[in-house]
């Protein structure tokens, strides 16, 4: 019967938690369109689009001291022969919805979030999938998906080996200089390759770079230091370099247009993701073929933002656009159909082109925005279809919400039943009951009879037809139970003071209760420890700079109350010799991982030397053994839990950057955790003992595996002594699991997406692993594995 329960708890937990990837995050995408175009002659043969990784607007655009340019090539264009502005990001400023924004027109289907990293989560068209040919050189982590969504086979990419995105390299610029001079040969073989002439020399043409370095250095090293400025120097140098073989392959025909932008910029703490400033600030800049030169203005400017004066160009016109308004400019450059789901305006002062160049283009653009939305050319409608098709693909949202919720109330209701009946002794029949049987069967048939007519899918099915037997298992004891949500526990998700207020309250409870006049020690300890732990929560969880030193003070500070806790039952309850030997191991094993790997892994990366092998190797098997050590100590349960401690205290030691080792539990790590999971967003320099190479799965699950160790040791005490607790802990999760159900949000930065998510997620998570974790505890708290044969004693 237990088996039972947690199977079917753990089923229903596992339908609830994908139901909001159907409900909340579905393809905003339209298709069927025609592909639009204009009929009259394009200003340029071939497009040459340069996007600079991570490039923050003011870090390029910002003059030295001096008065001189870090990029002096770029300045000179935005002086005298292209036309600049400042592209808007939208959140998430991540690289890949920032590279759909700008090659395809339209804002990423947040869809992707529960997607792949670099497969295409649905088929969307493209500038490359419109053009000619598009050859490509930069990030395998880019280029794939816009080559497994083109139709054809005329998207050519040239990507480097994955393992070159390595933030602990010496230097990442290489990843640039790769690029340059991989496009230096493409142009010298084509030279000597009549076939690959023959393609460069047609139209409508894309050369896309793509050029990681600057976004790898401002990780690693941020983006005031002198690798990512510099980085900024060696790719205006490439540029440079790049303009005058393209131009001397085609014979200075004055048919190339070039566009350099970035795709999200980077805070000075070197991340990126939502949506400050310095992360959605990104360069443009356009010149050559079908391009205004520099115009010189005496007129005040539209933009009261301060820049033009900071970067010294109030002189020359600037020209703003949205990210996704580069994709119809490029298109309308080389006479490409704009991408059918695109959602750009032309910025139409960039052309320096006929007034009916000009029009047609224009015209273009609103008959492909038409054929998206089905509406007419007015742009305040464009607005009013775009509110329309939200409302088009959230039309399910209330009906299938309305069938997680009575799932989640049905068995919330179910598991305080067992609570009541088991332990209450309750177990009341009302003499009047409706055929509960036969009402569920008739329930069953309507609700899928309406999802046949509706053709619905298969998992519409799940989670309608769910809760009719959760609710005749409740119906059947004949009691209606009525919930309360835990306010306090959801506040502090979104107020983290709310968890120092309940700290503090806590500490008072030795006082309150009369505990200190039987156990003073434990009570002034209890005392201090909360008021201690009330602190962290008012630390900010972003923002701060990585301190090794306060990872090794609270490695030590770990060792000394494991240290204390041994020294004071030594005589309570005694060790044997090979225990003792474990635990003194255990501890030295600890001490060498808090003074030796943290420390020599953070100065070897500082010096550019890479991530030490020998640590390296220390870091994973101390992640393998993590849960196998334990079982080799005594199964009395306290000192069984203090090994547990030990164990998990190593692994989480090597995950942190900070204070965060010294919080055993708390709701901001683990939402930075999960966040990071989501996103990119988080620093990824929480996992450098383990990996430095660019791998986010890999990385992600080592992030998300600290969400269990903070709180592992608190649940097996709990789950081994109180099964009442347990299944109040489990009521109480599927309360906030149903308030946070309501809170998760699709749109707003990626960080605002991936927090609404990790609320919900954390709570089902914790519910799934609490029944996960009830069998687990039995296995990790009460068995031993016996190495070898030890003398026969009287206790375990």
């Amino acid at each position: 019967m237990v088996i039972a329960f947690f199977l079917v708890g753990l089923a229903v937990h596992v339908i609830f938690f994908i139901s909001i990837f159907d409900i909340y995050f579905t393809s905003p995408l339209v298709h069927g369109m025609t592909p639009r175009a204009t009929t009259l002659t394009p200003p340029a043969s071939r497009l040459v689009l340069l996007v600079a990784d991570g490039l923050r607007a003011d870090s390029l655009l910002t003059l030295l001291p001096d008065g001189s340019s870090r990029a002096p090539y770029l300045r000179s264009v935005i002086e005298e022969s292209g036309t600049w502005g400042v592209s808007h990001t939208r959140v998430p400023t991540e690289s890949r919805p920032g590279h759909v924004a700008l090659i395809a027109g339209f804002y990423e289907d947040v869809s992707a979030v529960a997607k792949g990293w670099k497969e295409n989560p649905v088929e969307f068209d493209s500038v490359f999938n419109e053009s000619r040919h598009t050859w490509c050189w930069g990030s395998p982590d880019i280029l794939p998906m816009f080559a497994k969504g083109a139709s054809g086979d005329h998207v050519y990419t040239y990507t480097y080996p994955a393992e070159e995105e390595d933030f602990a390299s010496t230097d990442a610029s290489r990843l640039d200089s790769w690029v340059f001079t991989q496009v230096k040969s493409f142009f010298q073989s084509a030279k000597s390759n009549s076939s690959l002439r023959a393609s460069l020399l047609e139209d409508k043409n894309v050369l896309f770079l793509h050029l990681l370095g600057i976004d790898t250095n401002g990780h690693a090293h941020r983006p005031m230091s002198q690798e990512y400025l510099d980085n900024i120097g060696l790719v205006d140098t490439g540029v440079a370099e790049l303009v005058s073989i393209v131009e001397e392959f085609f014979g200075y025909d004055g048919r190339t247009a070039y566009v350099f932008t970035s795709d999200h910029g980077m805070t000075n703490w070197g991340s990126h993701g939502a949506g400050h400033p310095s992360e959605t600030l990104t360069p443009l800049v356009v010149w050559g073929a079908g391009v205004h030169n520099a115009l010189r203005v005496t007129e005040p400017q539209p933009y009261d933002d301060g820049y033009l004066q900071d970067w010294k160009l109030e002189h020359l016109r600037r020209v703003d656009v949205s990210q996704a308004d580069i994709a119809p400019l490029m298109a309308s450059l080389i006479g490409v159909p704009i991408p059918v789901n695109s959602v750009g305006v032309l910025p139409h002062t960039y052309l320096n082109n006929s007034d009916l160049f000009k029009a047609e283009s224009m015209y273009t653009n609103a008959i492909q925005v038409l054929e998206q939305f089905k509406i007419s050319l007015c742009q305040s409608l464009i607005t009013h279809s775009l509110e329309g098709l939200v409302y088009y693909h959230t039309y399910d949202r209330f009906f299938l919400g309305c069938s997680v919720v009575l799932g989640f109330v049905g068995w919330t209701s179910y598991v305080v039943l067992v609570i009541l009946k088991t332990h209450a002794r309750l177990n009341r029949h009302p003499r009047f009951l409706p055929p509960k049987q036969r009402l569920c069967m008739c329930v069953t048939v309507v609700i899928t009879g309406f999802l046949l007519i509706q053709r619905s899918p298969v998992t519409y099915y799940i989670y309608c037809l769910l809760p009719v037997p959760i609710w005749y298992s409740v119906l059947k004891d004949s009691l209606w139970v009525t919930a309360h949500l835990c306010c306090p526990q959801v506040a502090s998700f979104f107020y983290r003071a709310v968890l120092t207020v309940g700290l503090a309250v806590l500490s008072l409870w030795p006082f309150l209760s009369g505990l200190v006049g039987k156990a003073k020690f434990h009570s002034l300890s209890w005392f201090l420890g909360s008021l201690f732990l009330a602190l962290f929560p008012l630390m900010p969880v972003v923002g701060r700079e990585p301190n090794i030193h306060l990872v090794t003070c609270a490695g030590l500070l770990a060792l000394f109350t494991s240290a204390c806790y041994l020294w004071s039952s030594r005589r309570r309850t005694p060790l044997h010799l090979g225990d003792r030997q474990q635990f003194v191991a255990q501890v030295t094993a600890a001490r060498v991982l808090c003074a030796y790997v943290p420390s020599l892994t953070h100065s070897s990366l500082q010096q550019k030397q890479g991530l030490p092998l020998l640590n390296q190797i220390i870091s994973w098997t101390t992640l393998g053994s993590s849960l196998l050590v334990p079982l080799l100590s005594s199964t009395r349960l306290f000192h069984r839990l203090l090994s547990i401690f030990l164990s998990l205290a190593a692994t989480y030691l090597l995950l942190s950057t900070g204070i965060a080792l010294v919080i055993p539990v708390q709701s901001s790590s683990v939402t930075s955790s999960m966040s990071f999971y989501l996103s990119p967003s988080f620093d990824p320099a929480s996992v450098y003992c383990f990996l430095t190479v660019f791998k986010p799965f890999i990385m992600g699950g080592l992030m998300m595996w600290k969400v269990p160790l903070s709180i592992f040791t608190v649940f097996n005490t709990l789950l081994r002594n109180n099964k009442l607790l347990f299944l109040i802990v489990l009521v109480i999760s599927d309360l906030m699991a149903l308030h946070f159900f309501f809170l998760v949000q699709d749109y707003g930065s990626w960080l605002d997406i991936g927090t609404s998510i990790s609320h919900y997620v954390i709570v089902m998570s914790m519910t799934i692993f609490l029944m996960l974790l009830s069998v687990f505890t039995h296995i990790l708290t009460s068995q031993r594995l016996v190495l070898w044969r030890r003398p026969k004693v009287h206790f375990p």
